[in-house]
């Protein structure tokens, strides 16, 4: 028992400690990362109940202005009003397939009267980067529009955009730009207009795609990395234990049989190129 009385030494216990702190962030992550995937199948049952469901109109999904639920998002609203043009909001930096672009906001004021804000699809980035080339304009007059529900986004810190412009889609700051109340809870991207318009729509947004995405393997990667703390901890003991008890016979008959073995597992080419660095060695000497 004394040839392991090293292991009771201050360092020691401060080595396990870190070990185990270090196990305790990983199985955290680990967590944090099945809560991820957790979060996307969540979202893949969304689109796939949702998206391509039958219709229902805006005051059922939306009781009231700022009423959202999340396990509506996606789900197709159909509601009747004017698109007021002269009003569009652009949000920039939106990719598409890679490229850089606007997604264009267009109020539509509702039969009642209220504001819904549609998002028309994408457009690319213009010549001048504050706004894009061309924005097509909507039908004009009465108009049925069905567009699928999303929440408002969350602004981003330290991402601006010019004035009258958005950097997200976020609502609140939309209805601060429009100066009149809005629909806060949800805005629609655009499925489809009757009557449609007069030049083709910006690029409408794809059905997103049920892939759950790395979360998973990363969680097994985290406790992995767990395990290999305590792992190494463990070699570091073995060495230490076989440094500290180097002249206890036993140990001496354990070392002679690992020299043994790694002896019998060198290659021809080892053992010539051992032989030229021990010629090279008595040479310097």
């Amino acid at each position: 028992m004394n040839r392991w009385r090293f292991v009771f030494e201050k360092r020691w216990f401060a080595y396990l400690g870190v070990a185990i702190v270090f196990a305790i962030a990983c199985v955290l992550l680990s967590n944090w990362q099945l809560d991820r995937r957790g979060e996307r199948e969540d979202e893949i049952a969304r689109v796939a109940k949702n998206f391509d469901a039958t219709p229902v109109q805006i005051d059922q999904a939306l009781p009231s202005e700022s009423a959202f639920n999340i396990n509506d998002r996606w789900l197709p609203v159909t509601m009747h009003g004017r698109y007021e043009e002269d009003k569009q909001i652009l949000v920039r930096n939106r990719p598409y397939d890679g490229s850089p672009g606007y997604e264009i906001l267009t109020p539509l004021r509702l039969d009642n009267g209220k504001v819904f804000l549609v998002n028309r699809g994408w457009v690319p980035q213009g010549n001048n980067a504050e706004r894009p080339d061309h924005v097509p304009a909507p039908p004009s007059g009465e108009v049925t529009v069905v567009a699928r529900l999303k929440a408002s986004e969350d602004t981003i810190r330290g991402r601006g955009a010019p004035t009258g412009q958005l950097a997200t889609v976020n609502l609140p700051e939309a209805e601060a730009i429009l100066k009149e109340r809005i629909y806060t809870g949800a805005y629609g991207l655009l499925d489809t207009e009757d009557p449609a318009p007069s030049e083709q729509r910006p690029a409408a947004v794809k059905k997103p795609d049920p892939d759950e995405g790395p979360h998973l393997s990363y969680a097994f990667q985290w406790i992995l990395f767990a395990l290999m703390g305590f792992t190494f901890l463990g070699w570091a003991v073995r060495e230490e234990y076989r440094r500290v008890n180097s002249d206890d016979p036993a140990e001496k008959v354990r070392a002679a049989k690992r020299a043994a073995k790694r002896a019998s597992k060198l290659t021809d080419a080892d053992v010539e190129d051992a032989e030229v660095e021990d010629v090279r060695i008595h040479a310097e000497r």
